[in-house]
């Protein structure tokens, strides 16, 4: 099932998600849908608090990346409870955009690769190192899970410079082609 991309605004966007019970929960039929939204969105990534859902899960996809980075590995995967234990590497400047800030796409600068431990959607547990793409992918969607967004990477200037862009979107002005949820 699709789901609504809550956007720029939303208080969802801003909590802390909380961590779920992994064992005691079929994550299947959710994680499906939130594959089925951001394919649908031409995302790469979805994390629950942008379908309004304030837990410690996302998703993503690396493969539209391929063309672009075709030395990089392809990585497509839940994250349940995830946790970055460690960032290192070189700085990997990137322009990124995201489901709950359509049409704004900007530089944001992340280390080049990661360690991270999670869950799947079957339970399984998951200790691995991501380098390149998919560890931005994964550092864009793990910072949803703590209530930030790529903007608050962006230089106090830069920020000032979207202020009507980010209004625009909190207001429901800027329309995305895909449905969305925004303060009314």
């Amino acid at each position: 099932m699709i789901l609504p991309i809550y956007v720029y605004g939303e208080p969802v966007l801003r909590k802390t998600a909380e961590e779920v019970d992994v064992q005691g929960t079929d994550w299947k039929p959710l994680v499906a849908d939130m594959f089925e939204t951001m394919y649908h969105a031409n995302g790469v990534g979805l994390a629950a608090p942008q379908i309004g859902k304030a837990i410690r899960l996302f998703v993503i996809d690396s493969e539209p990346f391929q063309e672009a980075f075709p030395n990089a590995q392809i990585f497509k995967g839940a994250f349940i409870n995830p946790v970055i234990t460690e960032e290192w590497g070189e700085d990997f400047v990137f322009a990124e955009g995201c489901l709950s800030l359509p049409h704004i796409n900007e530089d944001v600068t992340r280390k080049s690769q990661i360690h991270i431990e999670y869950y799947d959607e079957n339970g399984n547990f998951h200790e691995e190192d991501h380098s390149g793409i998919v560890a931005r992918i994964i550092q864009h969607e793990y910072d949803h899970l703590d209530g930030k967004v790529f903007v608050d990477h962006l230089s106090p200037i830069k920020k000032m410079v979207l202020k009507r862009q980010l209004n625009d979107i909190a207001c429901g002005k800027t329309r995305a082609d895909y449905k969305t949820v925004h303060k009314k």
